[in-house]
């Protein structure tokens, strides 16, 4: 199966998929974070490929849907847009429409500032000369890694009055925000924020085809599962990797907290498989970037490609 082959697999198979730098939870680039945060208002739960795990891919998207870059919006096997479009859509509410969903209502995150961390804004903001009420941004990213600065309100924000200083954020922050505590520490050499993010959740680990084969090398626990067909493995395939039709109906008994990777051809049937495992309550899930085909590329080169 051509790399076109299965980007139209996927786009057909799945309703709304995101070709970006990156992953929903650790964008690589700023637009592809964007277009993620928009997304995140409206849908629970949507597809993403990262693009950066194999070259191919990215030059095939941009080949199959005729557009330059990422990141790339396809909803019901249609091309939708990239960053800037997906932003516009949003503005003019045609966004809702092709989704067929409303954005998500936000609900009020509870925030905890400690006095230590407000008395510490108070004074950075008096430092730079403001004279107006302290405000401070909350972001966080997609991949749920926190972010503070002074800043200014902008349209749009949430505003939470936390006493003595405005805290602002997002609609996709306050969507992650619940039950965050923000303290400032000074003691032990460590001086500076510490923010804790309880609703931050596990994520699938982007596994390179060295790191695996260090972990085989070194006789390191884990499970791989190849998510490929029969008639793939027949071509090529890994001696350590366990096809996934033979193990489906034990992975379920498994320890959640075994060490699982999956793998198939290019690394995006793979990252669909170990989300599912994530979601089923698995917390050491991983995916092989680049699947088969880079272990061809850059360990085995004997592994007949296809």
């Amino acid at each position: 199966m051509s790399v076109q082959d299965e980007i139209h697999q996927l786009v057909k198979e799945t309703r709304v998929v995101l070709f970006m730098k990156g992953s929903r939870m650790a964008p690589q680039c700023g637009f592809s974070a964007r277009a993620v945060d928009i997304l995140d208002e409206y849908l629970d739960d949507y597809r993403t490929v990262d693009v950066l795990a194999d070259p191919r891919v990215r030059e095939a998207v941009k080949e199959f849907s005729a557009w330059p870059t990422i990141p790339q919006l396809y909803v019901d096997a249609k091309f939708v847009g990239g960053s800037d479009i997906i932003h516009e859509m949003t503005k003019s509410g045609e966004l809702s429409e092709v989704l067929g969903m409303p954005r998500i209502d936000m609900i009020e995150p509870k925030i905890t500032l400690t006095k230590s961390a407000e008395g510490a804004f108070i004074r950075f903001w008096e430092a730079e000369g403001d004279t107006e009420e302290p405000v401070v941004r909350l972001t966080l990213s997609s991949n749920w890694e926190p972010l503070l600065d002074l800043d200014q309100e902008r349209d749009g924000d949430l505003v939470l009055d936390m006493g003595e200083l405005d805290l602002v954020m997002t609609r996709s922050t306050a969507r992650r925000a619940d039950g965050v505590k923000i303290d400032y520490i000074e003691r032990g050499g460590h001086i500076g924020f510490k923010v804790d993010v309880p609703k931050k959740p596990p994520m699938v680990g982007q596994l390179s085809v060295e790191d695996l084969q260090r972990w085989i090398e070194e006789g390191k626990p884990h499970l791989l599962v190849d998510v490929r067909s029969p008639e793939e493995r027949a071509t090529a395939k890994l001696e350590s990797a366990v096809a996934f039709a033979d193990v489906a109906d034990d992975l379920e008994q498994l320890d959640r907290d075994k060490t699982i990777v999956f793998m198939c051809h290019h690394g995006m049937r793979s990252a669909q498989a170990a989300n599912h495992m994530l979601a089923k309550g698995f917390r050491d899930v991983h995916n092989l970037q680049g699947g088969i085909d880079a272990w061809s590329l850059h360990i085995d080169p004997d592994l007949p490609r296809y």
